[in-house]
């Protein structure tokens, strides 16, 4: 069975752990604006948001991709082919949770693409706000209800 990347808000406490290792694993430096996670605090709400890729069943970005350097991965994981990757950027706009960065220290994308299968930052996450989980039909419905939660909370995005 597959498994899924799980976020839970209401349990992070916004200590950004996920991106400090999200960014040394992948450029072996601390550095959050190279991370494929990025923590949003929503001060009058009182709370923090880990937002990345949710690993999409049929990727935006993977349809506007003109080169078809967007593809899933055996493990499920949306990934970029930086062989193919023109750097066009419309993945970016395409992504329904602006999940897609681009970096012009490395003038390239930056997208999680699960650290192989085994994501760091639901390794290292100290309050479980995320988690890589089997893709059982309650975590699928949960993972489901949270995108419906940032869907209304950002708008429908078409």
């Amino acid at each position: 069975m597959s498994k899924v990347l799980m976020i839970s808000p209401e349990k992070c406490i916004g200590c950004r752990t996920c991106e400090l290792i999200c960014s040394f694993n992948r450029m072996e430096e601390f550095n959050p604006k190279q991370a494929a996670v990025s923590v949003l605090a929503y001060d009058e709400a009182a709370i923090a948001v880990p937002i990345m890729c949710m690993q999409c069943e049929d990727p935006s970005c993977m349809k506007v991709c003109p080169v078809g350097a967007i593809v899933k991965a055996e493990n499920d994981a949306v990934i970029i082919d930086v062989q193919k990757c023109i750097g066009c950027k419309m993945c970016i706009s395409a992504c329904p949770l602006g999940n897609i960065t681009y970096s012009p220290k490395e003038k390239k994308l930056i997208k999680c693409d699960l650290c192989g299968g085994n994501p760091q930052c639901a390794e290292f996450c100290p309050s479980g706000a995320i988690q890589y989980k089997e893709a059982t039909p309650a975590n699928l419905n949960k993972k489901r209800k949270i995108g419906e939660r940032f869907k209304d909370l950002f708008g429908e995005v078409e």
